[in-house]
């Protein structure tokens, strides 16, 4: 569809009004349909698991678990792209648990998150601070934490390309070779954008989440509703070049875990907006996924590669797609999405916990990180156990989650 920038402008800054004056989601909201009692029975003991698996690991965890070696986490100090997911998963344990350790390692590991907030060499300031420095000013109240992720904000829209409308991926404001690149992932980073539009009541972060997320809409999605990994652009044009990937099988295949972050990333953006395009894509996007599923609800790492639907696995886009599922069963009020999300979390409950190993440090198994660099395959990742966690937690206890991460629709 063509809109003037102007009218796309005037849009998301009334959209960042409403938004600012909405309230939080009902309990009612997140729930479309009951849930079956042997999937309630199976996700309240993967929970119980989860939260015994972390409370074990986290004494002795003192940086930011980014995968695992032989079962056992690997650090990075800084937080690398996913430091926001191990506070995160420790917040959903306190919600679950009401165990105040939790809640005290949390915020713990969240403040090593502190330099990041002037970090402008990455997209991915939503993973890191969203479900850590949100989620702890949601649950706090202390007002370090909101603005912290304020500036993690004002970092993040400083890669805004305004030619090309796009925030571009990867490498340093000065480094030109990753400058026109974008890829799916960043529909998750826009959430931090919402949220700082409504803090501060200035439109200009919205602004920007609603020009990228119509820009990928454009450029991402397939007839069929599957989408590449990567979309390139000259960056000092803003004109299209083409499709490409780095972690999917090929620039026309698609990348499961991509996938799932789309779909997630636009239901988000359809609730912090409403608008109708967004859910439509999401929509596309969900019933590509639904359908490309193998028979055991645990995705391939690549739906199109070519031994799929035999391939490893990627527990994560599972755990994410679960989410973003049960996001959108409660935006479009469909029973049929939300039996898939119960599906795939029951499938991750019974078949991916590291439940039958005793030096496991992680909670989900079978992830796969970046396949066609050989690089951890099948093996634990802190999103995995985030996501899992927050999806759970969407169908037992979809109160708290809101009171975490604002399930609350425009």
């Amino acid at each position: 569809m063509s809109v003037s920038r102007r009218t796309v402008l005037a849009t998301a800054a009334g959209a960042a009004a409403v938004y600012a004056s909405s309230t939080p989601a009902a309990a009612a909201d997140a729930a479309t349909g009951p849930t079956p009692a042997p999937s309630l029975k199976s996700l309240s003991t993967a929970a119980d698991y989860a939260v015994q698996k972390l409370h074990a690991v986290a004494p002795t965890v003192t940086a930011f678990p980014v995968g695992t070696k032989f079962e056992k986490w690997v650090y990075s100090q800084n937080g690398d792209w996913v430091g926001g997911f191990w506070p995160g998963a420790l917040w959903m344990a306190w919600l679950h648990s009401k165990d105040e350790a939790f809640r005290t390692w949390a915020l713990a590991s969240a403040q090593k998150l502190a330099p990041r907030q002037y970090d402008t060499g990455t997209h991915d300031l939503g993973f890191l601070f969203y479900p850590s420095w949100v989620t702890a000013w949601r649950l706090t109240g202390d007002d370090k934490w909101r603005t912290g992720a304020v500036r993690a904000a004002d970092s993040l829209i400083q890669r805004y390309n305004p030619r090309g409308r796009f925030i571009r991926a990867w490498g340093a404001l000065t480094d030109q070779n990753n400058a026109g690149r974008v890829i799916i992932d960043t529909m998750m980073n826009l959430d931090l954008l919402a949220f700082a539009s409504r803090q501060t009541g200035d439109a200009k972060y919205l602004n920007i989440a609603v020009e990228h997320a119509k820009t990928a809409q454009r450029v991402f999605l397939r007839p069929d509703g599957s989408t590449p990994h990567v979309y390139d652009f000259d960056p000092a044009s803003g004109a299209p070049i083409g499709p490409n990937t780095v972690q999917g099988y090929s620039p026309t295949s698609c990348w499961s875990r991509g996938q799932a972050w789309g779909l997630y990333g636009f239901t988000t953006m359809y609730r912090r907006t409403g608008n109708p395009e967004f859910l439509a894509t999401a929509r596309r996007l969900a019933d590509f996924a639904v359908r490309s599923l193998s028979p055991d609800d645990v995705p391939v790492w690549d739906y199109r590669a070519p031994q799929q639907p035999y391939d490893i696995k990627d527990a994560s886009a599972g755990a994410i797609m679960a989410c973003g599922l049960l996001d959108l069963a409660t935006a479009t009020g469909s029973d049929a999405y939300r039996a898939v999300a119960l599906r795939l979390l029951t499938a991750l409950s019974e078949t991916c916990l590291t439940k039958n190993s005793a030096r496991a440090e992680a909670v989900v198994a079978r992830c796969t990180r970046n396949r066609p660099a050989e690089d951890g395959i099948e093996i634990s990742l802190p999103y995995a156990d985030y996501y899992l966690l927050e999806g759970i937690l969407r169908v037992l206890k979809p109160q708290d989650v809101d009171r975490a991460i604002d399930l609350s629709t425009v």
